[in-house]
C-alpha cells in the first residue's frame, strides 16, 4: 500500500504496511524533523531528481553486528602498515559531496541529490548524522556518512560510502564497527563487499525491536 504524505505534519504509517519492494510513502519534505520521525520508525528516503521523495521501509533489513564484523587478512595487513589515519566528523559537507560525486560500477548517477545533501547537513549541524573520514599522505581518501537512531542512539543507519584509494571505504567502516559506539550498523542496501564483512539479513521485526530497545 502507498501513502502520500500530508506536508503538514510529520506522520508515517506502519512501516508493515509497506509494498513488497519496501516503497512506504511518496512525497512530503526532508525536513529535520520528518527525517528523525522516520529513522525513528525505520523508514528512510530513497529516491533521484527524477522522482518525487520516496520513503521506504524494506521487509528485510541487510544489517551489520560490530561484534560480527569479519577482516580478511590482506585487511589486517592493510590496517597494520599504517598507511591511513582515520578522523571523525572534520569535513562532513565533503564526505557527502564525495559520496554523491564518485563514480561506482555498474551506477549511473546518483540518489543523493543536492537536496539530499543540504538535509542531511542539517542533521550533522544538529547532532543527528556523523561522518567517518580516512585519510592518505593528508589526502581524503574515503569515507562514510550516516545517521543516529534508536532510543539509546545505538544504531548507525549507513547512508553511503566513497573510496578514492584501495580499502579506504573499508577502512572507515572498520573503525566505526570498532568504536563500540553502536550496536547495530544499517547497511540498507545489499553488497557482495559488506556480506563478506559479516553483514547479513535480519527480518523487520527484529530490527525494529532493536530500533525501539
Amino acid at each position: 500500500m502507498l501513502f502520500q504524505l500530508n506536508e503538514d505534519d510529520f506522520w508515517f504509517p506502519d512501516p508493515s504496511l509497506a509494498e513488497e519492494d519496501g516503497l512506504l510513502a511518496i512525497g512530503g519534505d526532508l525536513r529535520t524533523e520528518r527525517l528523525l520521525s522516520a529513522y525513528a520508525t525505520g523508514i528512510f528516503p530513497w529516491y533521484d531528481d527524477d522522482t518525487p521523495i520516496l520513503w521506504y521501509a524494506p521487509r528485510k533489513r541487510f544489517v551489520l553486528f560490530p561484534r560480527e564484523l569479519k577482516i580478511s587478512k590482506s585487511m589486517r595487513k592493510e590496517i597494520k602498515a599504517n598507511r591511513y589515519q582515520v578522523t571523525y566528523n572534520t569535513c562532513f559537507d565533503r564526505v557527502i559531496s564525495l559520496c554523491a560525486s564518485t563514480p561506482r560500477k555498474g551506477q549511473q548517477g546518483t540518489w543523493i541529490t543536492r537536496e539530499m545533501q543540504a538535509a542531511y547537513i542539517k542533521l550533522h549541524e544538529k547532532g543527528f548524522a556523523i561522518s567517518t573520514e580516512v585519510w592518505r599522505e593528508n589526502q581524503l581518501a574515503g569515507g562514510l556518512y550516516g545517521v543516529i537512531c534508536g532510543k539509546r542512539e545505538h544504531i548507525f543507519c549507513g547512508e553511503s560510502m566513497f573510496s578514492l584509494a584501495p580499502n579506504a571505504s573499508k577502512i572507515a567502516l572498520i573503525n566505526l564497527c570498532e568504536s563500540d559506539r553502536f550496536e547495530l550498523i544499517d547497511c540498507q542496501i545489499e553488497s557482495e563487499h559488506l556480506a563478506s564483512m559479516g553483514a547479513k539479513t535480519i527480518s523487520a521485526e527484529s530490527y525494529y525491536q532493536i530500533l525501539q530497545s
